[in-house]
């Protein structure tokens, strides 16, 4: 068997000063081996990270740590983890424990998971290794995106790119989302020049956590750079839009920036000025292009009318985010939608070895030196697919999974999880070589989302229970409900249909506003911060629907096959027919008449693994 191309070679072949001819061959090379071999290249993974992490604790307590069989003997005594078995040993690395209790090398920050533990969100241990494999697989993107679109070294990507602020454990260690400590990084930070991705957005506006200002100042320099632009996007597709929107609400003072040559004085930051200053040129002309494109009556379009030369949107538009794919085709006029890479707060995993692909065709390439890659089978039933009891007996490595089955992946990391199930369901959509190809199916448990935000079915259950004793005063009460998330309008909202018992006094109005602003206060700190600070949930819906609605939806139901013995109604419902039927029913709308509070403070974290402010009082995760 041929020498493999090593990780490092790949990264550094990517990411050159001078763009080598063979730079893009040896990436995909470095593919190809991995890929081909996979099985091997796992067995060598988890050989690597028992070694590594042969100090820590947690292995020790399952008898793994120091045998001499360290991976047979970790098939078979480590047990399948979830974020609430690993939170006591997290906290304790939290709290300043340096001792090595997940890893053997130090950790060297937390990543805020979007995900949910307990209404909030988690902290992910990692090490200082990390950054150069998440920036392996960045730098594998360009040689698979160029074999379907030739020519991107001819111009710039306008990628719209944020950051959050930061937190600090008791124990001094920062904890912020994964794209904030990677935009952040040496690694992003003193990346090479290269033609691939040279971006409009100077480092200064990534960087600025005001989203206000970061937002204008790169969309100023992609409208500065217009004729050059050969691709745009953003990580999600709730992301894009939402910059799209303020597009719409502020072209015209963007417009008067380009024409004069100078900034609008609202951007304080020194940074972003300076750095815009830089790009910054009297252009009238420009100004009256982007002034005549964005005036017209409609934005269908508008991204190919701005931008002419682009030839694809980079959005992740799958699971939660399959529902903007509309409004997405309606502003790109036609330019296809490329989804790149599979990731999380966890772990780096994979690639869209076929970008071009339409999103309801995308599958994702798990790279196997990323991490190891265990797969906990979903077993159908009447009622659907559903979980297999969670056994670690029943696991099944990358090279062994089925075409057309359904999984739950479980990684082993180099940061310190051990068979920690990262709550998504995936489906065998075909093979690379060895590896399989992956569809995202869902989320796990997860009922509504619209950006980072997710709801469980418990979490609304308990919300709506609370808002409704709103309505008891006046004598009426809940029959049914059900929800889903609306993208219909930007951003999107959750909306919350109620069928409701009345009394013998009408309820005002103003006490159904009370009910959504009640639902909105019990949910979590990470849908509160997207409604408050971030700006990318908009208020909460209930739609009041006539008597008899969910007896009506239980009949379509029925008509559709379900078994009236088992029926129950869905708490959450997507798009379609269903969600006209309701909406058909409806008798009155109500929104939430404010934000729910939510406080980001100077952050830091107590002893309970919850954050606190600077005066002591508590805010939640974020």
């Amino acid at each position: 068997m041929p020498e493999a191309p090593s990780a490092k070679t790949a990264l550094l072949a990517c990411g050159g000063t001078a763009f080598a001819p063979g730079a893009h061959r040896e990436a995909l090379e470095f593919i190809e081996h991995v890929t081909a071999n996979a099985g091997k290249v796992q067995r060598r993974v988890l050989a690597e990270i028992l070694s590594q992490n042969a100090p820590a604790e947690y292995l020790r307590r399952y008898g793994v740590s120091g045998s001499a069989d360290a991976v047979d003997a970790f098939r078979r005594l480590v047990p399948l983890v979830t974020y609430e078995g690993l939170q006591p040993d997290i906290l304790r690395i939290a709290n300043g424990d340096t001792s090595p209790i997940l890893s053997g090398k130090p950790i060297s920050e937390f990543l805020t998971s979007s995900g949910t533990s307990g209404g909030e969100r988690k902290l992910m241990p990692t090490i200082a290794d990390e950054l150069d494999r998440r920036s392996l697989l960045y730098s594998l993107q360009m040689p698979v995106m160029s074999q379907s679109v030739p020519g991107l070294d001819k111009g710039k990507a306008m990628y719209l790119l944020f950051v959050k602020a930061e937190s600090r454990t008791p124990g001094g260690l920062v904890a912020r989302p994964v794209l904030t400590s990677y935009y952040r990084s040496r690694q992003f930070l003193e990346r090479p020049l290269d033609p691939y991705t040279e971006y409009t957005s100077p480092n200064e506006a990534i960087l600025c956590v005001d989203s206000y200002q970061s937002m204008y100042a790169q969309l100023l320099c992609g409208l500065v750079h217009r004729a050059d632009v050969l691709r745009v996007g953003a990580v999600f597709a709730s992301g894009f839009l939402r910059a799209i929107r303020f597009l719409e609400k502020h072209w015209p003072r963007l417009c008067r920036d380009v024409r004069t040559g100078a900034l609008d004085p609202e951007i304080t930051d020194r940074g972003v000025r300076d750095a815009v200053g830089r790009v910054l040129r009297a252009d009238p002309a420009l100004a009256d292009e982007i002034e005549a494109e964005c005036g017209r009556a409609s934005w269908e379009g508008i991204i190919r009318r701005l931008w002419p030369r682009t030839k694809y949107i980079d959005v992740i538009v799958t699971g939660a985010m399959s529902q903007y794919i509309p409004t997405l085709e309606f502003y790109g006029g036609g330019l296809p939608l490329a989804c790149t890479m599979y990731a999380s707060s966890e772990c780096y995993f994979g690639l869209n070895l076929n970008p071009m692909r339409k999103p309801s065709e995308v599958a994702y390439t798990l790279i196997p030196t990323m991490c190891y890659f265990e797969f906990l089978p979903l077993h159908s039933s009447k009622n659907g697919s559903k979980l297999a009891e969670p056994s670690h007996g029943d696991l099944v490595g990358l090279v062994d999974v089925k075409l057309g089955h359904d999984y739950e992946l479980v990684v082993t990391t180099y940061s310190g999880l051990y068979r920690y199930r990262v709550g998504d369901v995936l489906r065998v959509a075909g093979f690379k070589n060895e590896a399989p190809m992956f569809e995202f199916i869902r989320r796990r448990n997860v009922a509504l989302s619209i950006d980072s935000d997710k709801t469980d079915e418990t979490e609304l259950h308990a919300a709506v229970s609370g808002a409704v004793q709103h309505l008891a005063p006046f004598g009426a009460s809940l029959v049914e409900y059900t929800s889903y998330a609306d993208a219909a309008t930007i951003p999107g909202h959750y909306v919350l249909f109620w069928e409701l018992r009345v009394g013998s006094t009408a309820v005002p109005a103003s006490v159904f506003e009370d009910c959504c602003l009640s639902v909105e206060e019990a949910l979590n700190s990470v849908y509160r911060q997207c409604r408050v600070c971030d700006k990318s949930v908009g208020p909460l819906e209930i739609r009041v629907v006539s008597e008899g609605t969910f007896d009506k939806l239980m009949d379509y139901a029925i008509s559709r096959g379900a078994s009236i013995n088992q029926y129950k109604a869905p708490r959450c419902v997507r798009p379609g027919p269903v969600v006209d039927l309701l909406d058909a029913r409806v008798q009155a709308k109500y929104l939430s008449p404010k934000c729910p509070k939510w406080s980001p403070g100077n952050k830091q974290w107590n002893a309970g693994g919850r954050e606190v402010l600077s005066n002591g009082g508590d805010a939640g995760l974020i």
